[in-house]
């Protein structure tokens, strides 16, 4: 299914935006980060998952991405919940990679949002529910994820004309709350 495909391919294309590693660790990072400066624990949970300047370990990828995304950074909340979506450093768990999704989704990251939308529409972590899918993959194009195009196509072509309405309201909902949540919560590096 399209949908299957295009989980693969957010995360190969999209998965680490907003925390691009330098080639190697640099002291300053490591110092920023135990120093608890998210971007920096970001980074480094980028660099162990990929191996990027450290050997690759998952596990401290895990650790890392959980330290920034317990400060609200939403590109590590993406990363978390990828890994436990595939069991890679963590427990294989589809309710808390939905969970880690939904929290980066909540801050308006496009990367959460078709991530979310992917796991609404394959009912992993949550029930099944595509409209709710279209409403976030909606968001995620609007937010410039040029990979949830086909996504919106396969759903769009299954909802129908009025499921596709409702899905643009409901869109138009979320994005509302986020901006409100964006008004009142002071933003998080």
């Amino acid at each position: 299914m399209v949908i299957g495909r295009s989980i693969a391919l957010i995360f190969l294309l999209s998965l680490f935006s907003g925390c691009r590693p330098a080639p190697n660790v640099s002291d300053e990072t490591k110092t920023r980060a135990e120093a608890g400066d998210a971007a920096a624990q970001c980074k480094l949970g980028v660099m162990y998952q990929t191996g990027e300047g450290v050997p690759e370990d998952f596990a401290e990828a895990a650790k890392w991405y959980r330290k920034a995304a317990d400060q609200g950074n939403p590109s590590a909340q993406c990363n978390l919940g990828f890994l436990y979506s595939r069991g890679h450093g963590v427990p294989k768990n589809r309710a808390e990679a939905f969970n880690w999704y939904r929290k980066a989704a909540e801050q308006g990251d496009a990367s959460g949002e078709f991530s979310l939308g992917l796991k609404y529409a394959e009912g992993e972590g949550v029930t099944r529910d595509r409209l709710e899918a279209l409403a976030w993959v909606y968001l995620a194009i609007e937010g410039g994820e040029g990979n949830a195009l086909e996504t919106r196509a396969s759903l769009e072509k299954y909802l129908g004309p009025e499921g596709t309405l409702k899905a643009h309201q409901r869109s138009g909902e979320l994005s509302a709350e986020i901006n409100r949540r964006k008004e009142v919560t002071p933003k998080k590096k």
